[in-house]
């Protein structure tokens, strides 16, 4: 019992350090972007395999996938941003993420690796006006010789888009 609340301690203080001193980020690639998004928003990364097409559907849902026993939504990312639609690849993978108490899959090129970034490291994003919607941006890092993304996922849906991902799930959850 001891050794469990020092090893419950010890995880706490690893955890508020990180909190404090940085935060770990899974990125990733879109279109020869780095993309970064909080590691603990994270809860699983799987091969790419095709989602059932939900009809009527936002343009950026690739559908839905059931894991293990669950319905979840699959966001295809490069939609989400605009960007120019690819064949999917070996590399493609489906980020699975936390987001606001919900369980999504992200689509994304390629998943390249875990970077702790402390808070000296992240620099905020730059003000684009009203022309472009950054508030979905955390921040910005520098790693090698590229820019990191950093991605607030809890932001990046807007509320009028959980609701219709509740509404497909609803009505898969239905059908199944």
């Amino acid at each position: 019992m001891n050794q469990q609340v020092q090893e419950t301690s010890s995880n706490e203080e690893m955890l508020a350090d990180t909190v404090i001193n940085g935060n770990q980020f899974l990125t990733f690639t879109l279109q020869e972007e780095t993309y970064g998004v909080d590691i603990l928003k994270v809860q699983e990364i799987r091969g790419w395999s095709e989602p059932t097409p939900i009809p009527n559907a936002p343009e950026f849902i690739r559908g839905v996938m059931n894991l293990r026993g669950e319905i979840v939504p699959i966001l295809d990312m490069r939609r989400r941003f605009q960007m120019d639609e690819t064949s999917f690849t070996k590399y493609t993978v489906i980020v699975v993420v936390n987001v606001r108490e919900r369980t999504i899959g992200m689509t994304v090129d390629a998943v390249s690796d875990v970077m702790d970034i402390t808070v000296e490291d992240m620099k905020d994003a730059p003000d684009f006006g009203t022309s472009i919607d950054a508030s979905f941006i955390r921040g910005l890092a520098a790693s090698e010789e590229k820019m990191v993304i950093l991605l607030d996922i809890d932001a990046m849906l807007q509320s009028c888009e959980l609701v219709d991902l509740d509404k497909i799930v609803e009505k898969t959850e239905a059908t199944v």
